[in-house]
């Protein structure tokens, strides 16, 4: 699916609200790489989104990135490099995707969906770390997870979440047990989440690591449309 007109503008605000810098910044840049300095900053980040890019950091990191162009910025090993003698590690880049609708999906049977945290935090439990660090689900508010219930035994094996950033956007993450992988239990909690979204009138945002083909395909299944990346670095 294609985002509606105007949608890639409403993405930007809310952006740039989240980057602290002015409502009309990508608007208004005409293509030239916005900056804000943050000498205090924990992280070094670099987005770019829809043509237009922005860089948050220390002034030291900022200074030293003037040498570098947008293509290479979103590249982890520029900010690596940039950043190494002040302790630059981690996070990496992750591809950003964007959605205003998607299809409807309808599962094959019914299914039991929790909202409470409990069953999120027990979903987490069973998963990998790098898993549950790089969807965060204890960072996205709004949870729905599936319960597979067998002989009055309740146990999660899916869960769909949204976090609302800048009351524009949600942001959305999902999270399956390793032994439900591979039957479509992705695809619905991620859609049950997405719709839910929607019906708030937020537009839909879904983060996945460059490297991570799982997440990257789930995305494009589900419809939604590549809009930028988002490189950073932890710093000290």
């Amino acid at each position: 699916m294609t985002l509606t007109p105007g949608s890639a503008d409403i993405i930007q605000l809310a952006w740039a609200r989240r980057l602290g810098l002015d409502d009309g910044a990508f608007a208004a840049s005409g293509g030239q790489r916005l900056t804000r300095v943050v000498d205090d900053a924990r992280a070094l980040q670099f987005v770019r989104l829809f043509g237009g890019s922005a860089l948050v950091g220390p002034g030291w990191a900022l200074e030293a990135a003037e040498a570098y162009s947008d293509e290479a910025l979103a590249q982890h090993v520029t900010l690596l490099t940039i950043t190494r003698a002040r302790g630059g590690h981690g996070l990496g880049a992750a591809a950003l995707f964007f959605a205003d609708d998607l299809p409807l999906r309808q599962p094959a049977e019914e299914l039991t969906v929790s909202h409470g945290n409990p069953e999120a935090i027990e979903l987490e439990g069973l998963c990998p770390p790098d898993d549950v660090n790089e969807v965060g689900l204890a960072d996205l508010e709004n949870r729905f997870t599936i319960m597979h219930v067998e002989d009055g035994h309740r146990s999660p094996v899916a869960c769909g979440a949204y976090s609302e950033w800048e009351g524009i956007l949600a942001h959305l993450g999902v999270l399956v047990a390793p032994e439900w992988r591979r039957r479509g239990l992705g695809t619905l909690a991620a859609s049950i989440a997405a719709h839910e979204a929607l019906a708030s009138g937020l537009t839909l945002q879904w983060r996945a690591d460059v490297s991570n083909k799982g997440s990257l395909a789930l995305a494009r299944s589900l419809g939604f449309t590549a809009g930028g990346i988002q490189t950073s670095v932890l710093l000290g």
